[in-house]
């Protein structure tokens, strides 16, 4: 029985139309949905500190205020995509909201342990051949590595 169903997002069309199915399906099976959105690390090139230009620095090393504005920031806009995607499709449907760092994928997984989720359902960009060899699939990465159902709805480009 699904009673718990968590929902990959981003800013895509393509989170987007996961999630209005997602919460379609949740609403059908009357699930508590969870609401996952991943900040991946950055890599920026650092010159004042003798770092390297080329590859820089993970952004969870960096101390100064500039950096700790842009984590900010970064939390504000997953935030508001979470808030606004629950009232979007959410209606009277319990939302439980994860912001988390880390990589997209891992972090899909770790927050369908933590949830005790029953179903994932994530979106897809149908990337296909050398694309997606250069850039992977977090969809993919999801299936292959999670202990639950999958639900990946693709969306037209």
């Amino acid at each position: 029985m699904i009673k718990k169903i968590l929902i990959g997002i981003d800013d895509s069309t393509y989170a987007d139309a996961a999630a209005k199915y997602g919460f379609k399906l949740a609403e059908t099976l009357d699930a508590h949905v969870g609401l996952v959105h991943m900040i991946e690390p950055v890599s920026l090139a650092m010159t004042n500190n003798g770092a390297d230009e080329v590859l820089g620095s993970p952004l969870q090393n960096f101390d100064n205020t500039g950096n700790l504005e842009l984590l900010k920031a970064q939390d504000e806009i997953a935030e508001n995509l979470i808030t606004s995607t629950a009232k979007k499709y959410g209606g009277k449907l319990q939302v439980t909201h994860f912001n988390e760092y880390g990589s997209t994928g891992e972090g899909i997984i770790d927050c369908s342990h933590e949830f005790k989720a029953d179903l994932i359902i994530i979106g897809t960009h149908r990337r296909t051949g050398l694309d997606r060899l250069l850039m992977g699939s977090i969809a993919e990465y999801v299936v292959r590595h999670s202990e639950i159902p999958v639900l990946v709805v693709p969306s037209k480009e």
